[in-house]
Order: C-alpha cells, then structure tokens, then sequence
C-alpha cells in the first residue's frame, strides 16, 4: 500500500477508533452509571437513540463543513465533541447525561462521511472495499479497548474517572491528527458558504440511484441490529446469565474482535469477487442466525461457546459496514462521495435511533431480551434475501 493511501487510512482510522470507543464505553459503563444514579439499566437504548438521532442531523450538514474547512477539522471537533461528552457523562445528572448524548451524537455523526470524503479521493479504486473497511475496523476496535479496558478502570477507580480517562484520549488524537491536515485538507475552499439547501443535497444523491437506495435501506435494519447487539449484550449477560461486569465487557470485546477480523476480510472478498451486493446479502443472512443463537443463551451455556456465538455475531453484525460504505462511495457522483455517504447514513443512523428504543420496549413490556434479540433478527434476514435476489448479473469489476 503506498503513502498516499496509508496515511489517510491511518489518520482516519485513528479517528474513528477514537469516537467509537467513546460511544461505545456508555454501553459499557451503563449498570455501574444505573447503579449509582438509581437510573433503570435500560436507559441506555434511549441514550443510544438520542446519540443516533443528533448523529443523523450531523451527517446531513458534514459535506458543507468538509467543503469550508476540511474532513480532517472535521474530524479534529468530532474528538473534541465526544471528550465533552464523555465529561458531562461523569457529572452523572440527568440533565447532563442528555447533554452527553448530544455531544457524543455530534461527535460520531460527522466521522464517517469526512473519512469517506478523504478517502474516495486517497484510495484506488480496485482497493476500495479493503482500505474503507481496514478505516471501518475503527468501530468494532474502539468496541473492543472500550469493552477490555473501561471494565477494569471502573474496577480499579470507578465509572466517572473511566469516562475522563476515554475522553482524555480522543484530545491527545485531536493533537496526533493536527500534522495531517494540511495535506488533506488542502481541498478546503474557504470560501464556501453554507446554505439551507446543502442539507438536502446528500439525500438527494442516495434517493436517486436505485442502488444508493436499496443499499441505505437495507443499512437501516442491519445497524439497528448492530446497536442492539453492542448496546444491550452486556446488560442482558450481567441479568439473565449472571456475569459479571468484566466478563461480560470480554464477551463484548469478543463481539468486536469478530467484526474487526471480518470487516478487513469481507473486504478483501468484495474487492476480489466483484459482488459486494451479493456478500452484504450473505452476511445479512448470517447476521440474523447469530442472533437467533444469542436469543438461546442460557446460564448452562459454556462461557467458550457464547465467546464464539459472540464473535460470529460481531463478524456479521458489526463487520458489514466497510463493505458497503465502500459500495456508496463508488456509486456516488464524481466528487461527492462525502455528501452521498451523508446521505446513507440518515438510513443508517436512523436503524441506530429506532432499534435501541424498539428493544428496551420489548424488553419493559415483558417480551425478555431473548424475545427481542429474535424480534431485531428478522428485518435484516429479509434484506439478505432481498440484496441476493436484485443481485443477479454478473459480477462487474472482480479484481484478479
């Protein structure tokens, strides 16, 4: 790989791992967070959904912000955004715990399509499914030091020094990105000005191509999936199966550690075989089985066989998204990968806002999680079906 696609892809990668990991370490923290404020454990899918739903209104207005002042300030106030989140967080009030979830929401939304805007312009185009997913393992890695290291803070100080302490990071990522920018910020047009109708142009990309189209529905029920396995894995192995906080934050990591393995391996796939439609439909389909065997658990489960279960369902669960963030990229206008995976992610934050809340629902009215891990199952199996059966030409572009 050469410099000028390894750097990019480094410096977005690192980004992303960093935002991630702040996101995700609320999930983490939350039966600590529960336990001293006296909040239900199941807040957390209404925090996850506030984060998602301020995360899509910030995608739509990131390809204005990338045209001014760069992806790679972009990036810089998203760490700056999810640091202060992650400090009102350690306030713990309700008040400030809502403002948490809107400065983490601001902080993530933007990520993505300011990584895709650096890298569409970086990257050759027989590697794109390989260099987006290698900057997408960011997420499931953030999930795995998240799941690895907060748990063992929490033990050995408690959950407010270990919120301060994952905030600490992203400011020191906000310095270690500063050296890059202007390099990959040398696009910017200062002169730019942001207009109403900026925020409806990403979605006008993704609505008019068919494509575009199918590919962002589908997302929405494949990342509503993924938010219910990351956000309430723990919470249902600490209730329902006796775990403890540790072991339960390994089973996530182990979650994470799947979707990192796979995202760089369904990659290489799709950029081999020329069919990421068809791979996106076999994963969704994989995705809903380890679902279904998450359902299954029960405390006579041995702790080898629910890290397997665990690391399938992050392979697939977690490990989609490169692929098709790659796929949105090559399908967008020239120029404006940005502004189409903007676009996408309204569909894909939008899974993120609604299937938290939808599951804590089922699970306050009695359904239980297994009930509502299967009920998060089903949508994304028919979207496999339906990716597999639009996906019937020839493959166009295999490589090799």
């Amino acid at each position: 790989m050469k410099r000028g696609t390894l750097f990019p892809l480094a410096a977005t990668l690192a980004v992303q791992l960093l935002v991630s990991m702040a996101v995700i370490t609320v999930p983490v923290l939350a039966p600590a967070l529960a336990r001293d404020t006296g909040m239900q454990p199941g807040f957390i899918g209404l925090f996850i959904a506030l984060v998602y739903g301020v995360g899509m209104a910030a995608s739509l207005v990131s390809g204005a912000f990338v045209r001014r002042h760069g992806a790679i300030r972009l990036s810089q106030l998203c760490l700056v955004a999810c640091a202060a989140g992650l400090a009102c967080l350690a306030v713990g009030t309700p008040l400030t715990i809502a403002a948490s979830a809107i400065l983490l929401g601001a902080g993530y939304g933007p990520v993505t399509p300011a990584s895709s805007h650096v890298l569409a312009k970086t990257t050759p185009p027989a590697m794109m499914s390989l260099v987006f997913s290698l900057k997408q393992t960011g997420v499931p890695l953030g999930g795995v030091l998240a799941g690895a290291i907060v748990p063992a803070l929490v033990a050995w100080v408690d959950w407010r020094a270990a919120s301060l302490a994952v905030g600490a990071a992203c400011l020191a990522t906000v310095a270690l990105a500063q050296p890059l920018r202007a390099s990959l910020d040398a696009d910017r047009d200062p002169s730019s000005r942001f207009a109403p109708r900026a925020i409806a142009r990403p979605l006008g990309h993704t609505l008019a191509d068919p494509a575009l189209r199918r590919l962002a529905i589908c997302s929405f029920f494949f990342a509503s999936l993924q938010l219910c396995l990351i956000t309430f894995l723990v919470t249902h192995l600490t209730l329902n199966l006796g775990y403890t906080l540790v072991e339960a934050g390994l089973m996530l990591s182990a979650a994470q550690a799947g979707g990192v393995v796979a995202r760089i391996a369904w990659g290489a796939i799709a950029d081999r075989r020329g069919r990421p439609m068809r791979l996106l439909g076999i994963v969704a389909l994989a995705m809903g089985l380890a679902a279904l065997a998450t359902a299954g658990f029960t405390p006579h489960w041995p702790a080898a066989a629910i890290a397997v279960v665990c690391a399938a369902f992050g392979a697939t669960a977690i490990g989609w998204n490169g692929v098709y963030l790659a796929q949105v990229a090559r399908l967008a206008p020239p120029g404006k990968a940005g502004e189409a995976t903007g676009g996408s992610l309204v569909f894909t934050y939008g899974g993120a806002l609604f299937g938290p809340p939808v599951f804590t629902f089922l699970v306050a009215a009695g359904a239980g999680y297994p009930a509502a891990f299967v009920a998060a199952a089903v949508p994304p199996v028919l979207c496999g079906f339906w990716l597999l059966w639009r996906d019937r030409a020839p493959p166009q572009g295999a490589v090799g």
